[in-house]
């Protein structure tokens, strides 16, 4: 019914008070359900392989949930044993390593194994300020190393994995290159091979024989990634693919551990919010997708090792070729715009002509606010201000002024509805005898209604206009919090753009202008328990939780937080300013004389 909209008629109006307190709200719970959801604290229960289906695949498949199929273990468990086929040793004997590089990655190969013991980005940094390690150290000691293998074979895992293989070349190779790794023994005649250019991709090739046939040896990024240091980026972690021409992904919570899946996958890729490592296989058609989830304990306080530790998802893929003999391409980098636009998965005629990796960045609804807005604040980055603090700053005063005329729209009716408070309070006089529940109540919802429209005032007028701020903070939210470019960007004080304010000075700057804003706006007749809430626990409560965020979404907030108090300020000197505070004080000394208890904003 109408009745809670007329309580509020002054300032902004009980129903803006109400539409804000709403907003508040939601935006309260996305904040809080992004800092308070749990972690998984087990391993999801491991699919056991099975003997592969020969039915059609599904429609819409699932690849990575717990109830997907676990396909071609008939391929890869162990076989009637075999008589041992005499082939040439080829293994060297000492552990050695080569190191590959280009201008932007140093990859450490080890010959145990023929996998990779460092993935380091050149261009970016850990917490530490040292060139930023993409394994990750923990996980791989207890899970295994980027590119190694994967079977339903313990035992051919493990030597796949701890043989040492003959390298084509040691020391360091500068891209373009091609680094070959040989091992034959005992009846395995197994070879790997990687190719390196310019860019963040490089080529992956695998065949392994047993006995002169081919086994299905899968290859892995088994745990996760190495800049995942704290419960943001572990909670982040996602598997994405693309499947049929649609991108999906998964979060870690719902990924299980060992489902296999035979799909055309264009990619799959392990990611968090910044970096990711994606497998781009040459022959989609017959690609054999295996999910990995492993848990690792870790330090509840990142400061303090010896903290009480909690168990962390770490996510992993295997894939390969159906067949056995593997082809397909790695991205291991930044989940940079530019950088992901640049890779593209096979088209039709086999070439990279198909759709990039641009989806692995992630603004959910928001996209379309989204991305226009991370090229605004990047071309003003790029072509102003050099600094993306400044930008935020600067974008978030731009857009203000553009909302002015919505702002004063919002005042004016406003106004309109605190001219009519008097006629509305009338006609809730002559209904205020019937219950709650009284069918007759209906009349008075229908005799405000006219009343509103004979007096030409929309009921929701006041918070209509404020309406488009809503989703450009979402947006915001989505742009700050998976913009690559803000990791350890600074800004003054702040060395970090991505992670929380450390002298905590935004968000006690967010409280007191919250404050202060509730304070010095009118509200007359406004529930005094709801002024409250609105005047003092909204604040403290946003101030708490961007406590622990961004300190470029708290950058955005406070800003805004001070332009609209400093707004606020100048609107109570204005015409209509100065009109809405005599109706509020009217109003105040009516409330008084009757008995209620009013809390008056100031000028």
């Amino acid at each position: 019914n109408l009745d809670s909209h007329g309580r509020g008629g002054g300032g902004n109006g009980g129903d803006f008070r109400s539409l804000i307190s709403f907003t508040f709200l939601a935006l309260a719970i996305l904040l809080a359900f992004q800092y308070f959801k749990p972690s998984s604290s087990t391993p999801p229960q491991q699919a056991q392989p099975q003997q592969k289906q020969q039915a059609p695949a599904p429609a819409s498949p699932q690849p990575v949930e717990s109830s997907a199929p676990v396909a071609a273990a008939a391929k890869a468990a162990p076989k009637a044993k075999q008589p041992v086929t005499a082939t040439p040793t080829i293994a060297a004997t000492s552990e050695t390593e080569t190191t590959v590089e280009n201008e932007l990655y140093k990859i450490v190969f080890t010959n145990r194994g023929a996998q990779v013991k460092h993935w380091i980005l050149k261009k970016y940094t850990d917490n530490d300020g040292k060139p930023l390690d993409l394994v990750q150290t923990q996980g791989s000691a207890h899970y295994g190393l980027p590119l190694s293998f994967f079977t339903y074979e313990p035992a051919l895992s493990n030597e796949l994995n701890s043989a040492l293989y003959r390298a084509s070349a040691s020391g360091n190779l500068l891209a373009p290159a091609t680094l070959t790794f040989s091992y034959a023994k005992n009846g395995l005649d197994v070879v790997k091979t990687f190719q390196f250019d310019s860019s963040y991709v490089i080529g992956v090739e695998t065949q392994v024989h047993r006995n002169g046939q081919l086994v299905r040896a899968l290859v892995q990024w088994p745990a996760g990634l190495g800049d995942q240091t704290d419960s943001m980026q572990f909670a982040s972690s996602k598997i994405a693919w693309n499947l049929g021409g649609k991108d999906d992904s998964m979060a870690a919570k719902k990924v299980s551990g060992n489902a296999t899946l035979d799909q055309p996958y264009q990619y799959v890729a392990v990611m968090d919010l910044y970096f990711a490592a994606a497998f781009l296989p040459g022959t989609p058609e017959q690609t054999t997708l295996v999910t990995l989830h492993h848990t690792i304990d870790v330090p509840a306080d990142q400061t303090n090792p010896n903290s009480q530790k909690r168990p962390e998802s770490l996510l992993g893929v295997a894939v390969g070729n159906q067949s056995g003999s593997t082809h397909a391409r790695l991205f291991v980098g930044p989940k940079a715009t530019d950088v992901l636009k640049s890779v593209h998965v096979l088209g039709a005629d086999g070439k990279p002509v198909g759709t990039s990796l641009e989806p692995l960045i992630q603004y959910g609804w928001e996209t379309i606010i989204a991305k226009p807005l991370y090229f605004a604040l990047r071309l003003m980055v790029e072509h102003g201000f050099g600094n993306w603090g400044w930008s935020i700053i600067i974008f978030t005063v731009v857009f203000t002024v553009l909302m002015l005329p919505m702002r004063f729209m919002s005042m004016k009716s406003s106004l309109k509805m605190m001219r009519i408070q008097p006629k509305v309070d009338a006609v809730k006089k002559r209904y205020s005898h019937l219950k709650i529940n009284d069918p007759k109540r209906s009349q008075m919802n229908a005799e405000m209604m006219e009343l509103y429209k004979t007096e030409g005032v929309n009921m929701y007028g006041g918070c209509l206009p404020m309406l488009p701020q809503i989703p450009l903070f979402f947006a915001y939210y989505k742009v700050l919090l998976n913009a690559v470019e803000l990791r350890h960007a600074h800004w003054l004080w702040l060395p970090d753009l991505s992670a929380p304010d450390p002298t905590h000075i935004l968000p006690i700057l967010i409280i007191v202008t919250m404050f202060l804003t509730q304070y010095i706006t009118p509200s007359p007749g406004m529930d005094p328990t709801q002024r409250r809430m609105m005047a003092f626990m909204m604040p403290v409560f946003f101030g708490f939780m961007l406590w622990h965020y961004a300190s470029g979404l708290a950058l955005y907030w406070a800003t805004s937080n001070v332009i609209n108090m400093a707004l606020q300020v100048g609107v109570n000197q204005s015409k209509i300013g100065k009109e809405m505070h005599e109706l509020s004080a009217r109003r105040a000394v009516k409330k008084g004389a009757s008995g209620g208890r009013v809390v008056q904003g100031r000028r």
